[in-house]
């Protein structure tokens, strides 16, 4: 048995919906990404607060963070070693622009096959697409077991994770092995804020990014 695990967190920036204005859509009728602000898609954030919790119980574990997007989406990846994350990856590449929740996830599952981890965490779906699909696609792309609607990862070793799940008339609990992944629920308990000496550390250390090659 080992005491450390490598987990990725699957992370995306996204408009802030919430504060939808009169120039939040285009013409066309998609989302107007320069009219609102940018921010780290909520339900990853919860994702990334089980992934924490993780490493408070096998120390030795790695949580690294994953995402897509322009280059301005290392900002979350910044976020995350504020909260006590060890690394992140941002994708990013004009060949990735419009690219669909196939897409996303084919150059997500990809990345993550280099990565080789034990637990991938994501947010259940982002509050900009709302489809909840890149997360299960990862996974059938990698051929491995998926758990979604997590509510609290409540057991891990070194070959199996325990999951309550949130569902719509109740809870269930499961228990799959590893590699596996897992999306998480709103009702999760929320991430923690940033840590001083994390930011402190974090402030200006470059990140690593990938292309599509």
């Amino acid at each position: 048995m080992t005491d450390k695990l490598k987990i990725v967190v699957l992370a995306k920036q996204v408009p802030d919906t919430r504060n939808v204005g009169k120039d939040a859509m285009t013409p066309e009728g998609t989302v107007n990404r320069t009219a609102l602000p940018a921010i780290f898609n909520p339900e990853d954030m919860n994702a990334l607060e089980q992934a924490l919790r993780i490493k408070e119980t096998m120390p030795e574990s790695e949580v690294l963070l994953l995402t897509m997007g322009p280059a301005r989406a290392a900002e979350i990846i910044r976020e995350g070693l504020f909260r006590g994350a060890d690394g992140g990856i941002l994708l990013s590449d004009r060949k990735f622009a419009g690219a669909d929740t196939l897409a996303t996830s084919y150059a997500l599952s990809q990345t993550i096959k280099q990565i080789n981890p034990d637990i991938i965490l994501a947010g259940r779906q982002a509050i900009d697409g709302d489809t909840a699909q890149v997360g299960p696609q990862v996974a059938e792309k990698l051929g491995i077991p998926q758990i979604t609607y997590a509510e609290e990862i409540m057991e891990v070793s070194a070959d199996s994770i325990t999951i309550k799940r949130r569902l719509e008339r109740g809870i269930e609990v499961v228990t799959s092995t590893l590699p596996a992944l897992v999306t998480v629920h709103a009702t999760a308990a929320k991430c923690r804020p940033r840590h001083a000496k994390q930011v402190m550390k974090h402030k200006y250390t470059p990140i690593q990014e990938w292309n599509a090659d």
